[in-house]
Formats: structure tokens, C-alpha cells, sequence
């Protein structure tokens, strides 16, 4: 089995965190389709079964439709499972019922929203283009065809406040979507946050807003299956999952990334060349120990974690003797049940600092 990603670079404007490959100039938003398609078109996987497709960015839904159903009517090319979760991002603002109906038609089954905070204010301190408002136009347009949505959401922003967080989510959960992902600010180097003076959270009420975000979803419903994400039960997403357990996956697009036999691929960044035809620009064939480093901190990132026998079978090692010395260091953030290794929630917290020593 494997799973598609295909990447719609633009978007209406760059938010002010936004690091992704994304960009406003919709000037080659032609020429891109048809390297798209051309790309697409050229991939074989006739052995193989899709079992999802997520269409990112950029920010998909700000091109026209007709664009998302030529390139969801090529993939229909592969043999794709009859339950497959297909998702697009679409922003608030950039939704129309054309644009939902259209998706719906193409194949469509789940779509992830970017609400990232409740305040008006906090919006447009993220450069945001939408408001509430508009965001609960395009929610309820949505959820009128989607029975799978999943709204994004940032805490730990400039100027937000540990109440302003809690209202953020007490309104979201009351909207029901299936899937909730709510992710700490990070400020990335060539962000325009990177060169502002920012009046951020400290740690502690980071910290608390994340532990508080954990219980209040749970109170709601909502399970956390991976750090950052929560779902109802049956919606998790199937294609991050892929991520996460090292599944074979192809991206198709600018800079989109790809999984295949253990190599890692990578397409160009230039525009430019991606539309004269030039695509993957990188290639890496991974060691065993890249094989068993990524194995660990892809697999404790979710709740379940690690099975100590697949990582026996697949790499003819035993886990617990291998990383003795950092699961001895972090014993009170480890948990062993069975034949499953996973991080108790105060382990998320410094999951980072965990996974750097068993990469060491």
C-alpha cells in the first residue's frame, strides 16, 4: 500500500509563522497544473493500492476547483482503496459551494480547515485572511456535504492569553468537527516572525496550555492519538498515521517529499524548473541506522508508540537493549505494556530533547 500527497503551492497570502513552500503569485498556476498532471501522469504504482491522498499546501482551495477534479480524475488511474480518506485543506475565505460541491463530486471525503485561534485579534496578528465570522460561513457550508473535517489550531501566539486559548477551544469543540490538531507556535528563521519583537507565552503557560488543551478535549471526546493531534474514535488520519509508521508514500508538486523501498526523495524548490520538467532534485538511501532512528521518534510521537517485536523483526535488534541507556535516563516518561514501548504525557513535553539523545 501507499499513500499520495500532492502540493498546491499557493496561496492568497503568507501568514506571518507560515514556513511551508507557499507563495501569493498565482501567475503560474497553469504551467504548475500541467507539470502537476505531467508528474502524476508518469508515476506507476500498478502493484500497488492507494490507501489515501492528501492534497496541501499552499493553501488548494484558493485555486479554482476545476484544477482539484482534473488532478483527482487522473489519480483515478491508480487503484485506489474503496474507503481511502482523501483530504484537501481549504482556508475560511477561499471556500465557495461551488468549490465544496465540486470536491465532494471529485471524490473527496475529508477536508482540514485552518481556524488557528478564535479571536479576531489574534487572526490578524497572524496575518491571517479570514475572520471568525467568515470561518463559521465556510465551516457550515462544509459540513453540509463532509462528515470528516479537521480544524487546525495554534496556542502559545503573540499577546494570547491562557483564557483566550481555553475560549478558542470550548468554541471549537462546540461546533463537532471529527478531528481537532493543535499545534505549539514555533518561530522559524526566514518567517516574518523571526525578525519581529514578539510578546509570546513563557514556558509554563505553554506548557499549561498544551495539558489543559489535552484534558479539555478529552472531556469532549476527543482522543489524543499523537502529540499534537485528537480525534473522535474512527477519525484519525489515516495519512499522517502513514508518516508516522514510516508507510511507503509518494508527493507529488514542488518540494514535495517521497518514501519509497527505504529511499527518501525530494523535489526541486524552483518553480521554474519544477514547470520545465524538472522534478526530483534529491535522493537519499537510508542506513539501518537512520531506519531505526526515524522508526523511534516517528513511532513514540503517538500515544500507542513503538512495538518492541516489529522493531525485532524488521531490524533484527532488540529495542529496549539498544536505547537502555536513554529509556534509563527518561524511566519516568517511559512506558513498557506488553510489547509496546510509549511516552507518558510529561515525555511529550521533552520528546525532542529524548529523541536528539537516541539519535546520538
Amino acid at each position: 500500500m501507499i499513500s499520495l500527497y500532492i502540493h498546491i503551492p499557493f496561496c492568497r497570502s503568507k501568514c506571518k509563522y507560515c514556513d511551508f513552500l507557499s507563495f501569493p503569485n498565482t501567475e503560474y498556476i497553469n504551467a504548475y497544473k500541467r507539470a502537476l498532471l505531467n508528474e502524476i501522469n508518469a508515476f506507476d504504482c500498478e502493484n500497488e493500492s492507494i490507501k489515501s491522498i492528501f492534497i496541501g499546501g499552499g493553501t488548494p482551495s484558493v485555486i479554482d476547483s476545476s484544477i482539484i477534479a482534473e488532478i483527482m480524475e487522473l489519480t483515478g488511474k491508480f487503484n485506489i482503496e474503496k474507503n481511502a480518506e482523501i483530504t484537501i485543506e481549504a482556508n475560511p475565505g477561499t471556500l465557495t459551494l461551488e468549490k465544496v460541491k465540486e470536491y465532494r463530486k471529485s471524490g473527496i471525503n475529508r477536508i482540514s480547515m485552518g481556524l488557528q485561534a478564535w479571536q479576531d485579534s489574534m487572526l490578524k496578528t497572524l496575518g491571517r485572511i479570514h475572520t471568525r465570522e467568515s470561518f463559521l460561513e465556510s465551516y457550515e457550508l462544509t459540513r453540509k456535504y463532509f462528515d470528516n473535517i479537521n480544524i487546525d489550531l495554534m496556542f502559545s501566539l503573540p499577546n494570547q492569553s491562557y483564557e483566550m486559548w481555553i475560549e478558542t477551544l470550548e468554541n471549537v469543540t462546540a461546533l463537532k468537527p471529527q478531528h481537532i490538531s493543535a499545534y505549539s507556535l514555533i518561530v522559524e528563521e526566514g518567517t516574518p516572525f523571526y525578525d519581529m519583537e514578539l510578546n509570546l507565552p513563557d514556558e509554563e503557560t505553554d506548557r499549561k496550555m498544551y495539558h489543559s488543551a489535552i484534558k479539555l478535549l478529552e472531556e469532549k471526546g476527543y482522543r489524543q492519538y499523537e502529540i499534537s493531534n485528537f480525534a473522535n474514535g474512527g477519525f484519525e488520519s489515516v495519512h499522517n498515521m502513514v508518516y508516522w509508521q514510516r508507510g511507503a508514500y509518494k508527493g507529488f508538486g514542488l518540494g514535495a517529499a517521497s518514501f519509497i523501498d527505504n529511499v527518501r526523495y525530494k523535489n526541486t524548490e524552483s518553480i521554474k524548473d519544477y514547470i520545465n520538467g524538472i522534478t526530483v532534485t534529491e535522493k537519499e538511501v537510508l542506513t539501518k541506522e537512520d531506519e531505526m532512528a526515524e522508526f523511534m521518534f516517528l513511532g513514540l510521537r503517538m500515544n500507542k508508540g513503538v512495538s518492541l517485536s516489529q522493531f525485532n523483526r524488521e531490524f533484527n535488534e532488540d529495542m529496549l537493549y539498544r536505547y537502555k541507556d536513554v529509556i534509563a535516563k527518561y524511566k519516568d516518561y517511559f512506558v513498557i505494556d506488553e510489547d509496546r514501548l510509549s511516552l507518558v504525557t510529561g515525555g511529550f513535553d521533552i520528546s525532542n530533547m529524548i529523541f536528539s539523545e537516541m539519535l546520538s
